[in-house]
This record gives structure tokens, C-alpha cells and sequence, in this order.
């Protein structure tokens, strides 16, 4: 069947290489618009926290994404002045239609102001320039403004910035590493030239998918660094195949034949990627969803780019155009059986058990810091320090602690009109309940604007803890509000309580994630079972390959673990030193990790099955398979991460933490998982590495 298509391909290649370069044009348009639309909303659709908001959204007016909070730090002042600060204030907000303060309290030389508006976050963050420009004018330079619009408005910039230079850096690298591998040659240039059409196609999609659906900061950043990496890998063993074939054949007997195996491989290997991340969408919160959705995109849209335009680009160079000129390259030795991975992998088969074992102890000492992993929603306080938001937050955390970036909303839904001046009495006896909380460092009340909407129906309360958001106390608190001091409110019959603010959420998406990972691992390990079943035609090597990618994602986790909460290296690395790390990135580094681990195993024991079929010896079978497949695999994945160390280098904690575990998770994958796990427990199966049901052939 890939024959057919291939040959097909061959004969239309002119209008497929037009195509491609009519989508690289509209999604190098789409790249630059994207960002207009992307959202660091945690919501959780169906929670309680969302109840909330769509009370603050309908009774309120309000949207807690468009939230502005402006901090102005004075040494000392009577209560006249800063009722005059206050006035400012007022009046600087003028800037932004429909904005109001929320409350303005004056704590420890700090006026702290929310201001609410009803627009969603890429909207708001459009009037932070405005804002702080009126906030001067109106005679308040020392004012400085933070809140989620603020805060998505200096970080946009700083993370472009991040990326063009991780692209920069990692593009050069990737060149400078196919150079290597494959020697002076135009065909060094073909992996760079898929990469940009798979980049430039997803992000398309993604410009088109953030019009229905919510999209993250983050994605540009994940699908052009990981994409770079993942695409320049199959477009590498793609091209290393077909240099290859071309010993002994034509240039369209070595396209066709290229594509029959190493193009099936890549299918079976993208299929699995895809597969991973598409689990994702199956958590039911925006955030971990668009991660999957424009994850899923990249394998896809790689695999569409192999069957298509590889072997365009390949009959077009053709076999001058992939020939070296003066350095072969170190994957261009013409005897790869006497090279040195086949000569280690011939130490390493012949001491299984040794090797096996010894492997198994080095991954347990990488593993054994997860067990002290702490996770949070967010790292807000984790930005660069030099942005107006974060040194806004900086103050406040300073003068009221760092609850005080975070407060809690709690919203009260009295079931008819006209009710809330009857309540006082039962508002702030609920009021003083909470307030008596170890663990609360101010509740704000009121009977009037903004703690009671037009129609007196609905109250609202502002809850200011001690902690940050990822602290074990800011989610105990958020756990006792909800199970012991809401359920003791004495308001009428018939009342419905909610709490919402960003700890609520926090503590809402971390629930539906400990909820949906068992079952997203579960439908990723029998998706992946069947998938490599089909591949490999056999029952035990699937079974092994998922538990040797376990054992590698893990031992990623540990070492992120390390880095970030112990901080052992991270001086080295230039990392966040945090107590907690970001859920989101362990469930989005787990799928990814284990479809990358399957890259690598299908590409060398498809090649392993190859030699098995042709009647080889099981040893012979394995030395075969890795001397032919593990430079390339060793040379992938040095590529990759090189491509998510741009990750690894950016100013956010949860980029930070995902760059480091996606590349040492690769790294341990392609050394201690692939090059001594795999060939020692492959030559410890023996034959039962090929037992099949239906057929079965023992040596």
C-alpha cells in the first residue's frame, strides 16, 4: 500500500511541494496572530469554582480572567491622602470601559486596588499600556500593576523572545549536528525544510482551533520547539534510510523501498505519539486539553509531511543531492557491524544479566527523588522578576504575604431578590468563622458594591490566605472552607454557597487531574500494547517496551524533582529553585515522554524484527538492528534535546520544568533505557522475545 501511495506521490511531486509551500506561507501568517488568542485560564469547567464565575460573570459583571490588581507603595500617609490615592485611582481606571474597583485597602504602606472588568484575558491585557500610562498621568508614578491581563501582557513578549532564541539556538545546533551525522551534504538540509512545514502547518491548525477552543501561553513555545525535534528525528531516519537503499538501487526502488520500512516505522512510531497526547484531551479541563490538542498535532501533521513531501524532496535531490562531499559523515561508514555500537552491544549481550541489573540500579537512584514530589496548579511568583507584574506581586507578598496575589472568592447565592440587607447578621457571623482560620490572613465584606450585586440576591467575600497557591495550606484551606465552613453558614433555607477565585481553581483542576491520570495511563498503555502488537507481531516485546518506558518516565520525574525542588544543579541550569512542581506539566511530560520512548523503540526493534525475519539468530537479530539503528536513534535524539533545551532556558517555572524533563527523559531513554535495557532484557527473553499465538518460530 505505501508503494502505491508512494509512487503516486512521485508522479505529483511538483503539485505536492507547491502545496506545502502555499502552507508554510499561510502558517508563518497564522504564527504571527496566534498569540493575539492564547489564555492562561485554569478553569474547570462543571466545578464549583466555575459556578463562581458565572455568578461573578451574570450578577457582577465581571470576568476574573480581565482582573487587574495595582499596588502603590507609600511610606507614610494620613487617611485623607489615601483616600485621595484612592480617588486617583478612580479615575485612572477611566482608560478601561465598564472597569471598576472591586476593593481598595490600604495595608502596611501598601494601597492594594482590584479593578474588574468583563473582558476574557487576551482582551483585558490590551489595556495594561493604557492603563499604567493613565495611572502616571493621574500623578501615581510609583503605581504598578499586575492581575492575570497584566501578567500575560509582559510575559507574551519575554516568551517570544525565549522562543525566537531557543529556535536560534537549537536550529543552529540541529544543523550543526546533521552535518555530523550525515556529512556535507544537501540532504542535512531536508530534515530542517520538514521541520518547518510541520511547524508552520500545526501552528496553522492552532490559529484555527484557538477561534472554537481555548489555547494556552504556552503552545507556540511546545509545538515549535518539540516539533522542531520530533520532525528533523523522522525526517533523519527517513533520509539515512534512503541513502542506504540507494547502494543497491534506482532513486524511485530506494523512495519506494524507504518508504515500505522506515515510512512504516514512523507511522507506527507517530501513531503512538499521537496516540499519547491525545489522551489528554480527555481530561475535562480547557488547559490540559488544548495542551493535548495542539500536542496531537504535531505527530500528525508529521506523518502527513513523510508520506508527502519527504519523498518529493528526496526524488528531486535524488542521488547526487544526498551525496557527501569531502566528510561522509559518522553514520556514513560503509561496515556499520564492526563500528562501535555493534562492537557494545556484543559486550552487552554477552554479560544480559550484569548489564541488566546494573542499568536497573542506576534508574532506581534516578527515581528515588519523586517520592518527595509536591505538586502545584501554577507558579505565578515563578516570572521574571524585571516585569512590572512581578514586581508588583513582589511588594504585596512582602507587605500581606503571598495569599495576598491569590485571594479566594466566595459567592453567595441567596435564591431571590432584595434578601441581602436582611443577612447581615448571618454574613458576618460567617465572616468571623472563616476570619478565626489559622490560615487566613483577611477576609473583605461588605454591604454594598462590589460585595453585593444591583438586585440583592448575591453576596460576595474576599478570602486572603497566608500561602501561595501551590502550598499544601492554601489547598487544606480551600478543602475547609468548602467541607466544614460553608456547610455552618446560617443563611436561609434554600441558600447556595460557592468558592471560586484562582485557589479554588487550583485546588478544582488539581482534583480532575488525580482523577482522569489513572485512566489516561491506563487507555495509553492498551492503546500502545495494541499499536506495537501489530508492529512487532508479538506479545512479550510490547510488554517490555511499555514497562522499560515507565521506568524511563519515571526516572525523569525524578530528576526534574532534583533540579527544581532540592535545587541540585539547578545553579547549573539556571532554574527556578520551587518547593512544588506544575501538575500540568508532569501529565503533559508523561505522554509525550512515552510516545518519544516509542519513537525510539520502534525505530530499533522494527529493524531487530527485520534481521529476525530474515532468518537470523536472536543475538545476531539485536546487533544487527542497534549497529543499524543506533547512531541514528543516539543522533535524534542529541537533536531533540537540543531542540527542547530552548524549553530548558525559558524565564517560566512550568517551561523550565517541562525543557529539563523532556530532556534528560530523552536522554536516559536513549542511553540507559535503549542502549543497555533493551539488548540485555531482549538476549535475557531469547525466543519468547518473537512468541506469537497465532505463529511462532523458535531458535
Amino acid at each position: 500500500m505505501l508503494e502505491r501511495w508512494t509512487g503516486a506521490v512521485l508522479r505529483h511531486r511538483f503539485l505536492i511541494l507547491a502545496a506545502w509551500l502555499l502552507i508554510i506561507v499561510l502558517g508563518i501568517f497564522a504564527s504571527a496572530h496566534v498569540n493575539d488568542r492564547l489564555t492562561t485560564a485554569l478553569g474547570v469547567p462543571g466545578s464549583q469554582s466555575a459556578q463562581a464565575d458565572k455568578i461573578l460573570s451574570s450578577a457582577f459583571h465581571e470576568n476574573p480572567e480581565g482582573t487587574f490588581t495595582i499596588f502603590y507603595k507609600f511610606k507614610s500617609a494620613t487617611k485623607a491622602e489615601i483616600e485621595g490615592f484612592k480617588t486617583q485611582i478612580n479615575n485612572s481606571i477611566s482608560v478601561i470601559p465598564n472597569a471598576r474597583v472591586l476593593q481598595s485597602r490600604a495595608l502596611a504602606g501598601v494601597l492594594f486596588t482590584s479593578v474588574g472588568t468583563s473582558f476574557d484575558l487576551p482582551r483585558a491585557a490590551e489595556f495594561t499600556v493604557p492603563l499604567r500610562i493613565s495611572l502616571k498621568a493621574h500623578g501615581l508614578t510609583g503605581a504598578l500593576v499586575t492581575g492575570p491581563p497584566a501578567i500575560k501582557s509582559d510575559v507574551t513578549p519575554v516568551m517570544n523572545k525565549d522562543l525566537r532564541r531557543g529556535e536560534f539556538i537549537a536550529i543552529t545546533l540541529a544543523l550543526l549536528l546533521l552535518l555530523l551525522v550525515l556529512g556535507i551534504s544537501w540532504a542535512a538540509i531536508v530534515p530542517l525544510i520538514f521541520a518547518t512545514a510541520t511547524i508552520t502547518s500545526t501552528l496553522g491548525f492552532v490559529y484555527l482551533l484557538s477561534r472554537k477552543f481555548v489555547m494556552v501561553l504556552y503552545v507556540p513555545n511546545i509545538v515549535e520547539l518539540i516539533g522542531l525535534g520530533l520532525a528533523i528525528d523522522y525526517s533523519l531516519l527517513i533520509v539515512q534510510r534512503f541513502r542506504r537503499e540507494l547502494e543497491s538501487k534506482d532513486v524511485e526502488s530506494a523512495i519506494s523501498s524507504t518508504m515500505r520500512t522506515s515510512g512504516r516505522t514512523i507511522l507506527f512510531s507517530g501513531a503512538t505519539v499521537a496516540l499519547g497526547l491525545s489522551t489528554l484531551m480527555l481530561v475535562p479541563v480547557p488547559f490540559i486539553r488544548s495542551l493535548g490538542l495542539a500536542g496531537v498535532l504535531v505527530p500528525i501533521l508529521s506523518i502527513v509531511a513523510t508520506l508527502t513531501l519527504q519523498p518529493a524532496l528526496l526524488s528531486y535531490l535524488g542521488r547526487e543531492g544526498v551525496a557527501t562531499y569531502g566528510f561522509a559523515g559518522l553514520l556514513g561508514r560503509s561496515e556499520i557491524s564492526l563500528g562501535f555500537i555493534a562492537r557494545a552491544t556484543r559486550a552487552i549481550i554477552g554479560k544480559p544479566l550484569l548489564t541488566f541489573l546494573g542499568a536497573l540500579t542506576l534508574l532506581s537512584l534516578l527515581i528515588s527523588p519523586i517520592f518527595s514530589l509536591h505538586v502545584t496548579p501554577s507558579s505565578l511568583t515563578a516570572i521574571p522578576a524585571q516585569l512590572e507584574s512581578a514586581q508588583a506581586m513582589n511588594i504585596v507578598t512582602g507587605a500581606a504575604g503571598k495569599g495576598a496575589i491569590t485571594p479566594s472568592e466566595i459567592l453567595i447565592d441567596l435564591g431571590s431578590a432584595g434578601i441581602a440587607p436582611r443577612v447581615n447578621e448571618a454574613r458576618n457571623a460567617f465572616a468571623t468563622l472563616i476570619s478565626n482560620d489559622p490560615e487566613v490572613f483577611l477576609i473583605a465584606n461588605g454591604e454594598k458594591d462590589p460585595y453585593v450585586d444591583v438586585t440583592g440576591r448575591y453576596l460576595r467575600m474576599y478570602v486572603i490566605g497566608k500561602h501561595d497557591l501551590g502550598a499544601r495550606q492554601t489547598q487544606e484551606l480551600v478543602k475547609t472552607i468548602r467541607n466544614s465552613y460553608i456547610p455552618k453558614a446560617e443563611f436561609p433555607a434554600g441558600t447556595k454557597i460557592y468558592l471560586g477565585g484562582t485557589p479554588a481553581q487550583g485546588s478544582d483542576l488539581l482534583h480532575r487531574i488525580f482523577v482522569a491520570f489513572p485512566i489516561i495511563v491506563l487507555l495509553m498503555l492498551l492503546f500502545t500494547f495494541l499499536l506495537l502488537r501489530r508492529a512487532f507481531a508479538s506479545i512479550f516485546l510490547p510488554i517490555k517496551a511499555i514497562l522499560l518506558d515507565l521506568l524511563s518516565i519515571a526516572a525523569s520525574f525524578g530528576v526534574v524533582v532534583a533540579i527544581v525542588r532540592f535545587g541540585i544543579g539547578s545553579k547549573l541550569f539556571h532554574t527556578y529553585h520551587l518547593p512544588q512542581i506544575e501538575a500540568w506539566v508532569l501529565i503533559f511530560l508523561f505522554a509525550i515522554l512515552f510516545g518519544l520512548s516509542m519513537d525510539y523503540e520502534v525505530f530499533i526493534v522494527s529493524r531487530i524484527r527485520e534481521a529476525w525475519d530474515r532468518g537470523e539468530t536472536n543475538e545476531v537479530s539485536i546487533v544487527e538492528g542497534l549497529s543499524h539503528t543506533g547512531g541514528v536513534v543516539t543522533a535524534a535524539a542529541a537533536i531533540l534535546i537540543v531542540a527542547v533545551s530552548g524549553l530548558a532556558n525559558s524565564h517560566f517555572a512550568g517551561l523550565q520544568e517541562l525543557g529539563l524533563g523532556l530532556a534528560f527523559g530523552i536522554l536516559i531513554d536513549a542511553t540507559i533505557i535503549r542502549g543497555l535495557l533493551l539488548p540485555s532484557a531482549m538476549t535475557l527473553l531469547g525466543k519468547w522475545n518473537w512468541w506469537n499465538p497465532r505463529r511462532s518460530r523458535h531458535k
